[in-house]
């Protein structure tokens, strides 16, 4: 049996693009390539049940140089033919990504932009007019030489192992699996200067409450505060890692988000989302999957809470 050959991938900085690369992921193990992701802390458990080795990326340079010559060592050991050939995919379009991996002695391929197609083996095409995973995607084509249509759903795995968990914290609550509404109405940041929070939210929650739906929000370390402030009539489940969150998305009977991580992760693994929408372009970044409602009345204007609790009364018993 040969064995796979092994591949250095750098993951992008943040939770919502690493899920849309799932399907490129599987892609490339498909084609025979062993990967060894590179990326933030929390892509651990978030891809737990993935399978796949993730890195924790160093934060100085000296300390990302090193790191990325052991893992080039390493994977030479495992596979003389490594050092030969390209042997690391970007999917961050950031300069200082080309930057490391060339000073470690790697072969990158990435898209060719910001300037960095000289430190790269090959830089391949960033085509307009894409949404983020299908980006993805064909960058991984690319890499492989190969034409594919990407899936309609992401299919990210859940273990076993996390959904007990999950279920024990809802006990915990006196919840089951699917008799709650689990909301996501943290959104950090902006995207090109435009705000993607539902300005109603808070009253959303209110009237859930009252209609007796039981809400349950997952604050992360820190939107604690801001959960306890916003959402008071919120079961709140603190200290959640992203593995055993993605279980709880998946068991929820409809899950409501803004435009933020957790929403990718509740499209990711099939569970019924309301995903509220405003001024953000919906065609680049709305969650993907066939699980996916998409609340949007028009470009720049937020559905309102009538609509979203129609949507819910629809999808709960």
């Amino acid at each position: 049996m040969i064995e796979a050959r092994p591949l250095i991938v750098r993951l992008r900085n943040f939770v919502g693009d690493t899920v849309l690369s799932i399907p490129a992921l599987r892609l490339l193990e498909r084609h025979g390539y062993a990967l060894e992701l590179l990326g933030k802390g929390w892509a651990r458990g978030l891809l737990e049940a993935e399978g796949w080795p993730v890195h924790v990326r160093q934060a100085g340079l000296h300390d990302r140089i090193g790191q990325l010559r052991v893992m080039r060592r390493e994977a030479t050991r495992r596979d003389p033919a490594f050092a030969a050939r390209d042997n690391m995919l970007l999917f961050p379009y950031a300069f200082s990504a080309a930057l490391d991996a060339r000073l470690a002695g790697l072969k990158p391929v990435g898209h060719a932009g910001d300037g960095r197609g000289w430190l790269l083996r090959r830089g391949l095409p960033r085509r307009e007019g894409r949404h983020t995973l299908v980006e993805y995607w064909e960058l991984a084509c690319d890499f492989l030489g190969v034409q594919a249509e990407p899936p309609v759903d992401i299919g990210m795995q859940v273990s076993e192992a996390q959904r007990e968990q999950a279920r024990a914290m809802l006990a915990s609550l006196g919840l089951a699996p699917g008799g709650y509404v689990l909301i996501c109405p943290f959104a950090n940041g902006r995207v090109e200067f435009l705000d993607r929070s539902w300005p109603a939210f808070p009253d959303f929650v209110k009237r859930l409450k009252a209609a007796g739906r039981p809400v349950v929000i997952v604050p992360g370390p820190a939107e604690v505060q801001g959960a306890q402030q916003l959402y008071p009539d919120a079961l709140r489940l603190d200290g959640v890692g992203l593995g055993v969150y993605n279980a709880l998305l998946q068991l929820a009977g409809v899950v409501v988000a803004n435009d933020t991580g957790p929403a990718h992760m509740a499209a990711g693994v099939g569970a019924r989302l309301l995903s509220i929408w405003g001024p953000v372009d919906a065609a680049r970044w709305a969650p993907w999957g066939s699980s996916v409602t998409l609340m949007r009345r028009g470009p720049g204007e937020w559905s309102s809470v009538d609509e979203v609790i129609s949507a819910v009364d629809q999808a709960l018993p």
